[in-house]
């Protein structure tokens, strides 16, 4: 069935948006408008965000530039979709779903939602899988269960890209659909060919909206990613999907929030901000049925505020989250996971009793090891004064070891746990030694 055509006309342009008269058609229709100023030849495209008594509100996924009043618009009434195709793996599209990495168009496209309902919880499995990242840190302290949701969150200049093309390298999902959202342009080309490199963009979707696009495109990217992710879960295959940055999809739902009238909230941002957020990471997750979306989301913290409004909605939202630090980043430590600060909550659900009780051993020395670090940086630590601090110190140049990774290693999950479990065997050793020699009291 064809969806019903409607016409009206342009009768002003307020900022980013256009408002269009005898147009009577619900938000999120999608809308083209032709220029009769000779100027632009295509339509341009746009979608409806508001509308008020008399006119529909349009933001235009271009620039409004040549639009006059009395440009006819022509709109569809029916909900947006996008197609989607297993052809779509190792392209670079936008957020209209046109490749713009020089290949041919995608073939055997089949239309699917760009908003669809969201899933009931009753049709949710319970995450009882671990995904693997190639990422030793995150793999035995982090652990990533398959439908997770997880946030990176992360200041500028701390090998966040780094991190992420190194995962989508060598995650062992199926497929990858990795959302660009709001990026400078110098940089989507540098992660898809150093960060991501052949191998990566091989078995991945790259969806790629940079800043200088509208914000409703930015938008409309995001959007396009999770329908993509959403194709091939129902496909039964394990998706992970990588969206950078949330902060900035945030800052585009901002934008049109306050172009069609919201009233700002905390620091800027629209109630509508907040509830996209909640929406947009809700896409994420696994099936009764098969198939799995498990979600990485970088957020980017400004001033290294892990408070800002952004940040602290993330979250609340989020099955956990990793710290990316800016001081272990300044000692070359990478990747710059700051595990203590770190959690999975489905960590326990996903693996075993000894990889369990191993990470805490560590994790308690490394807390232990922070509390004593200044006395010790200073050479003021008496040894002997704490012996959990003892085996700490002695402990923290092979646990910091472990953590570390070249961007040439690539252990498998099992390699990765086998290492953490000589860890804690060590720890072991060195805590009965040192009690060995530890002078008795009468």
């Amino acid at each position: 069935m064809q969806p019903l055509l409607v016409k009206g006309s342009v009768a002003a342009v307020r900022g980013m948006t256009v408002l269009v008269e005898d147009l009577p058609v619900p938000v999120g229709s999608m809308v083209s408008i032709r220029s009769s100023a000779g100027s632009r030849t295509n339509p341009i495209p746009g979608e409806v965000v508001g509308f008020t008594k008399d006119h529909a509100v349009i933001m235009l996924l271009g620039q409004t530039g040549g639009i006059c009043a009395g440009d006819r618009a022509h709109a569809e009434q029916s909900s947006p979709t996008v197609g989607a195709s297993r052809f779509m793996l190792g392209r670079v599209i936008d957020g209209l779903g046109r490749p713009i990495d020089g290949g041919p168009t995608i073939r055997d496209a089949h239309p699917v939602l760009l908003s669809p309902d969201p899933v009931s919880p009753m049709r949710r499995q319970r995450i009882s899988r671990a995904l693997a990242t190639g990422v030793r840190a995150m793999d035995i302290m982090t652990t990533l269960g398959r439908g997770q949701r997880l946030g990176i969150f992360a200041g500028p200049g701390v090998g966040k890209s780094t991190l992420l093309g190194t995962i989508a390298k060598r995650t062992a999902a199926d497929v990858n659909v990795i959302a660009l959202i709001g990026e400078r342009g110098r940089e989507v080309k540098d992660f898809i060919e150093h960060s991501l490199g052949p191998e990566g963009l091989a078995r991945s979707v790259v969806v790629v909206a940079t800043g200088d696009e509208s914000p409703l495109l930015r938008l409309r990217a995001a959007k396009l990613a999770c329908a993509a992710a959403e194709f091939f879960r129902d496909l039964g295959k394990d998706v992970l999907l990588m969206m950078d940055s949330i902060t900035r999809f945030a800052h585009a739902q901002r934008q049109i929030g306050l172009s069609v009238g919201e009233p700002p909230a905390t620091k800027g941002y629209t109630p509508s901000v907040f509830a996209a957020l909640a929406g947009l990471l809700e896409r994420a997750g696994t099936l009764q049925s098969g198939g799995s979306i498990t979600g990485l989301y970088t957020i980017l913290v400004e001033g290294d505020d892990m408070t800002e409004p952004v940040s602290d909605a993330a979250r609340g939202i989020l099955d956990g989250h990793v710290i990316l630090s800016r001081k272990l980043a300044q000692k070359a430590h990478y990747p710059a996971i700051d595990v203590l600060d770190s959690v999975s909550r489905v960590a326990d659900d996903v693996t075993e009793p000894v990889h369990q009780h191993a990470r805490r051993q560590i994790l308690r020395l490394l807390a232990v090891y922070r509390e004593v670090e200044d006395l010790v940086q200073i050479g003021a630590y008496a040894r002997g004064s704490n012996p959990e601090a003892d085996v700490a110190i002695e402990m923290y140049p092979a646990i910091t070891d472990v953590l570390r990774q070249s961007s040439s290693d690539s252990p498998t999950f099992e390699q990765a746990k086998s290492a953490l479990l000589r860890l804690s065997d060590q720890a072991n050793a060195v805590a009965s030694r040192l009690a060995k020699s530890r002078p008795r009291t009468a």
